[in-house]
């Protein structure tokens, strides 16, 4: 893939904001009015990066979004969805259908900086790597979760969460220090972020995301496993 920003927005004063401030921050970074256009540019060039509106002509975020998911060149690229809608159930919804982070608008942009730099640096390869916990297998650099043998789909930041919690166990993270590890940024308003990404990594972990625990007034840990390989 190319080191390029796409960015699908129909609204033009925000599709120009972006574009030029990504741009003169030495991104290169390219809008899109209409999916159609996405998508003819995807035939040519895969970026590095998508930003996402969801309410969008012609077809919605959340479709486009299923569609580059389900094809297995674009499975792991990763999309950041900007939305008018900032509802925890259309967050949840976001993150079900495997975007990596989500901004509701009006947003600003140097959170929107901040956020696009952390989940690029955070698609680098893990170092080769093994986590075992009861019937839970992770291998972060070849992007593999299972529970009992079977695979468990996991978005971006579900993903790194866990691989955070499984290198360093027993150990309490704040939810203020989860979104400066994984997110790249601390803002207190925020913190709803976190529990939401816990409880639907919890969710698809099944009966293994119980070894995620709250820890009442502080934040989250995961109890002791063992680490393997290298």
């Amino acid at each position: 893939m190319g080191r390029r920003i796409y960015l699908v927005e129909d609204d033009g004063s925000i599709r120009e904001l972006v574009t030029y401030t990504l741009n003169s921050q030495g991104m290169e970074a390219e809008g899109f009015a209409q999916p159609s256009a996405f998508w003819e540019a995807m035939k040519k060039e895969k970026p590095a990066l998508v930003l996402l509106d969801i309410m969008l002509p012609e077809e919605d975020g959340l479709s486009i979004l299923k569609r580059l998911r389900s094809d297995p060149g674009t499975q792991k690229l990763p999309v950041i969805l900007l939305t008018a809608k900032g509802s925890e159930y259309d967050t949840v919804l976001g993150l079900d259908s495997g975007a990596d982070d989500y901004i509701p608008k009006p947003f600003r942009m140097m959170e929107l900086l901040s956020r696009i730099r952390a989940l690029l640096r955070r698609t680098e390869e893990s170092p080769l790597l093994e986590y075992r916990l009861g019937d839970l297998y992770v291998c972060p650099a070849q992007h593999i979760v299972k529970v009992n043998g079977e695979t468990v789909t996991l978005t971006l930041k579900e993903f790194e969460l866990l691989c955070l919690f499984l290198s360093d166990p027993e150990t309490v993270f704040t939810r203020s220090q989860l979104l400066d590890r994984i997110w790249g940024y601390s803002f207190g308003g925020e913190s709803r972020t976190v529990d939401v990404h816990i409880r639907t990594l919890r969710q698809k972990l099944g009966a293994a995301g119980d070894a995620i625990e709250t820890v009442r007034g502080i934040g989250y840990k995961l109890r002791r496993t063992e680490r393997e390989g290298a």
